[in-house]
């Protein structure tokens, strides 16, 4: 007999567990290569895993919405027939046990550790179900559900000092704070935090008269993340927005003169969009605080200009997948990265490595045939660029013989801004700079 274990992989430097959402086999399925045996999701992106070979399903060792660590392992597969019973097994794996550990324990085992049992194996609720108050940093459903069981607010989480990756709290650390709060170690948390604040002033929910006729949806877990995260913006950072309108017609010219000819060179269709992310790379060599993020009362400019882009999937959920180093590469190379990540988006292929590291995000609000928008932060970024539809507009131009009304491109470009670092003279500057490279493109560049 020979089995192949299927492990929880690793879907990102600074992921070390996920939570399994679906799954699409049970025990006695016969699967054949890459066909998908479970769905997994983390706070960047859902992703399923294949199978790396033909056989039939003897074990699954956890259920839908088990958090399981990386290199876990999730279901045991079988070449060999003769070891499975005759007939499939129908199991309701929303029930079943987690595999279980032979190690010793390093602790004996509490009240805390039983509740812990019962959250890894327990149907994770809704964060809003768990928590009421809003939080500043992701936490994971096992790390809620013991928060909820314990009775532990968010002023309390967000004072938890975590020892995992950027200070997130781990399973271990809330399991130390309550703990701790038992023996009455744990210090009160200050009146002076933003959390303690929100419970003295509770968000007030808005009453809505639902018809007989009125369809309800709920929210997906990806359209949850997104509300939350866009709330969150706005609480953290003060936004401002300035706006400018670019005559792009050289653009317009230039990529009507090239686009066939770079296809059959590269094989890669050029949009308008490796354009504004190279000027906006440009733009940033000279605005380096336009590439920071803020922790505290620290401003922290990066180095690397990774450009996230804003790209809204067919399901209506948004996506920002990273372009890395963007001041780095030429246009056929942005093209290339652009094109891949917008494929990968289509046929949901992102990975958690094309989400994370952006410094800087771009929207592209002309793609709906919009002409300007007022776009959100994506946090810790500082600010985000939105790029409007390019229409024909008559405007006045000066000629030797004076001036003259003529048919140019123009398209509106918005810039919104965290006012704790960047004020309006530097925004306004920035987002000047970003439209005065796009009006002096060279129509006779050659790619």
């Amino acid at each position: 007999m020979s089995e192949f274990k299927i492990q929880m992989p690793k879907l990102g430097e600074s992921v070390q567990e996920a939570t399994i959402t679906k799954w699409f086999i049970k025990e006695g399925d016969r699967i054949e290569e890459d066909d998908s045996l479970f769905e997994v999701a983390t706070d960047k992106v859902d992703s399923e895993i294949p199978s790396p070979v033909d056989g039939i399903i003897k074990k699954i060792f956890f259920g839908v919405n088990a958090l399981v660590p990386v290199g876990e392992t999730v279901v045991i597969i079988t070449t060999d027939d003769e070891d499975l019973p005759d007939k499939e097994i129908e199991i309701d794996v929303v029930k079943l046990e987690p595999e279980k550990k032979s190690e010793k324990p390093l602790i004996a085992k509490t009240e805390i550790e039983a509740v812990v049992e019962q959250a890894e194996v327990a149907e994770i609720k809704p964060v809003a179900d768990i928590i009421e108050t809003k939080s500043t940093r992701f936490y994971s459903p096992l790390v809620q559900s013991i928060a909820k069981s314990e009775q532990v607010t968010m002023a309390e989480l967000e004072s938890i000092k975590g020892s995992g990756l950027s200070g997130r709290v781990q399973k271990s650390d809330i399991i130390s704070y309550v703990e701790a709060r038992k023996k009455g170690e744990v210090v009160s948390v200050p009146k002076t935090t933003v959390q303690t604040t929100e419970e003295k002033q509770p968000a007030v929910k808005v009453s809505t008269s639902i018809g007989s006729s009125d369809q309800i949806i709920e929210m997906d877990r990806v359209r949850r993340i997104i509300a939350d995260h866009m709330v969150m913006s706005k609480k953290v950072s003060p936004h401002v927005t300035s706006v400018v309108e670019a005559d792009v017609t050289n653009l317009v010219l230039w990529r009507n003169r090239i686009k066939d000819d770079f296809s059959a060179k590269y094989g890669e269709k050029i949009t308008y969009m490796p354009v504004f992310t190279e000027a906006v790379a440009r733009a940033i060599t000279e605005f380096p605080l336009l590439n920071s993020s803020v922790e505290d009362y620290k401003i922290i400019i990066h180095k690397d200009v990774n450009i996230a882009i804003a790209v809204a999937k067919p399901d209506g959920n948004l996506v920002v997948p990273v372009i890395k180093n963007a001041e780095q590469k030429n246009l056929v190379g942005l093209t290339k990265n652009l094109n891949q990540l917008a494929e990968a988006a289509r046929k949901n292929k992102l990975t958690v490595e094309d989400y994370q590291g952006g410094t800087f995000t771009i929207t592209n609000f002309g793609s709906f045939r919009n002409l300007i928008g007022t776009p959100i932060i994506s946090q810790p970024q500082v600010a985000i660029l939105a790029t409007g539809s390019i229409e024909k507009k008559p405007a006045v131009m000066e000629t030797p013989t004076g001036d003259a009304i003529v048919v140019r491109h123009k398209m509106f470009l918005s810039l919104s801004y965290d006012h704790r670092v960047i004020d309006g003279a530097m925004g306004g500057a920035f987002l000047r700079r970003i439209a005065d490279i796009l009006e002096e493109f060279n129509i006779d560049r050659e790619v």
